[in-house]
């Protein structure tokens, strides 16, 4: 069957036709996504998206705009670099299943600040280290790092990454020690049978993870930390993170515990919703 369109004042003949014209705000549409997309963790600022797409700045900022409106892209609260969402994220092989949960982790961190002034990250596993997916260093006046997201933890000597070890799953904390074994920094750690049995006992009774020190590029720092979870298992991470000179792990604990908990069970409130489109 043949139908003719009419597309400003001129004929194209058939569906078979190759007469249409490319919508060229279309286009450009298309590969903003595919270059945000490249970016690792589907996260990059204005200046990397003008940059991988050749496009100007501001038809880039424009583009986000309404890509922001149509819910396919949203601004992080914490670097204001733009990420995709699930809408845009499910049907593609950009989108990750940790990605839900900083999507709804931002008014929930924004209020922990408030509680505690020092600055909290959450966190998801990535491989044999907590990725830093959204956190507030940058609006804490007690940050001594203004940028964090996209930043690895050591699984091992970590409060993060020592509460998700130790309230995963079994199966999946088994994956974890033969992956960890094979890691040049926390190998020695994984291979020590009585390490292990020690930080799950200690973190699991204590009912959070702490790093007092135990990671030496962060010698000065300490930190607690607390698992957020999904359908029984744990999918995340939420610390608070201080100056070990200024306050004492007890101290941080008596302070701070409360609002983690607090803030972990918000953050499973809101993935048992369902993260909107």
């Amino acid at each position: 069957m043949r139908f003719v369109r009419r597309k400003r004042g001129m004929a194209v003949n058939s569906a078979n036709d190759a007469g249409y014209s490319k919508v060229r705000s279309l286009v450009r549409g298309l590969e903003l996504l595919q270059a945000l997309n490249r970016n690792e963790q589907g996260r990059a600022s204005l200046a990397d998206l003008a940059t991988a797409t050749g496009l100007h700045r501001t038809t880039v900022r424009r583009l986000l705009e309404t890509l922001i409106e149509e819910g396919y892209v949203r601004r992080s609260g914490s670097d204001d670099r733009y990420v995709l969402t699930l809408k845009t994220r499910s049907l593609s092989e950009g989108f990750t299943h940790d990605e839900r949960v900083s999507a709804v982790a931002g008014p929930v961190l924004a209020s922990l600040l408030q509680q505690v002034r020092w600055p909290s990250d959450l966190c998801t596993p990535d491989g044999a280290a907590m990725l830093i997916r959204e956190s507030t260093h940058r609006f804490s006046a007690l940050s001594f790092h203004r940028t964090m997201v996209g930043q690895h933890l050591p699984m091992l000597v970590t409060a993060a990454g020592r509460a998700y070890f130790a309230y995963c799953a079994d199966d999946e904390r088994a994956s974890l020690v033969a992956l960890l074994r094979q890691d040049p920094f926390q190998a020695k750690y994984a291979n020590d049978a009585r390490f292990i049995d020690n930080l799950l006992e200690q973190t699991r009774a204590r009912g959070y993870g702490a790093n007092e020190g135990d990671w030496s590029e962060e010698g000065k720092v300490g930190a607690i930390a607390v698992p957020v979870f999904e359908n029984a298992r744990a999918v995340a991470t939420i610390n608070v993170i201080y100056l070990a000179r200024a306050i004492g792990r007890e101290e941080a604990v008596s302070r701070y515990l409360s609002p983690l908990h607090k803030a972990a069970r918000q953050l499973e409130v809101l993935l048992a919703k369902g993260v909107p489109d």
